[in-house]
């Protein structure tokens, strides 16, 4: 029984394509799992998911509203991540230092705290009216600020000889980034990388604070009108779970794609 499961872990490793068709098959089975159980719930007394189902449009469009914050976040938090793991590396010092000190203020407060601060303060001190906008690029900066230091930290292990030795061979900046340190920065970057882009997505929840029509949002009004608790919030966990499982998923295969 050992050698039969030790061989077909083997066999799972190298075949990558079994690899996703066995997630999409996962998927499909648990999404049948949930179908049979909440049609078999729908019959009992306590649990009133028929209320719940009569809401399900605002459900779909909180959930698109989820979706589109998040993939706007993600670009913009990597983005800004490397812009600011850059200036980190900055040979100006006063540069570096008011971008640590910014670093600093960032990871040292709450994203509650920010996102009241930046949309009552900020925003309206700007003329910025827009709840969608500059929820965005609240999310996207307090991210920034974590991946920056994900990106800073994966480049820093590297040797010095590797700056050496592509300086010695006559490498630009750019192609020593490019060609030499990218792609070993990359590898220990990935795992770390990808858990904080899923706590990004759900970290947009908090959005639901200054009035955005997410799923959050969405599931505490459905929950307000109908006072079914566990069937509002019941799709809120199934929504968020759909959006951060791709980037897990992801993760996993280009580990193995560049052998982490």
């Amino acid at each position: 029984m050992t050698i039969l499961k030790d061989f077909l872990l083997k066999e799972l490793r190298k075949n990558r394509t079994l690899l996703c068709i066995g997630f999409l098959l996962t998927l499909v089975i648990a999404s049948m799992a949930c179908t049979l159980v909440f049609q078999t719930s729908m019959r009992i007394s306590f649990l009133k998911w028929n209320l719940v189902w009569h809401y399900r449009t605002v459900f779909w469009h909180g959930w698109l509203e989820t979706f589109f914050i998040s993939v706007m976040a993600l670009m913009l938090s990597c983005f800004f991540g490397t812009a600011i793991a850059t200036i980190q590396r900055s040979s100006i010092k006063l540069l570096r230092f008011a971008m640590l000190l910014v670093i600093e203020i960032i990871r040292g407060t709450p994203l509650l705290t920010q996102i009241l601060f930046f949309f009552y303060v900020v925003a309206h001190g700007i003329g910025l009216q827009n709840r969608l906008i500059t929820g965005i690029f609240i999310l996207s900066f307090f991210s920034s600020v974590y991946i920056a230091e994900l990106i800073r930290a994966s480049i820093e292990v590297i040797p010095k000889t590797q700056w050496e030795s592509a300086k010695a061979i006559g490498l630009t900046t750019f192609q020593t980034y490019w060609y030499v340190i990218i792609p070993q920065a990359l590898r220990p970057l990935l795992p770390s990388l990808a858990g904080q882009l899923a706590s990004l997505i759900k970290d947009s929840s908090l959005l639901s604070i200054i009035g955005i029509s997410e799923l959050t949002l969405a599931a505490q009004q459905v929950n307000a009108t109908t006072y079914c608790t566990l069937e509002s919030f019941f799709p809120l966990a199934l929504g968020y779970l759909i959006l951060t499982l791709p980037i897990s998923l992801g993760s996993r295969l280009l580990e193995r794609k560049l052998k982490v």
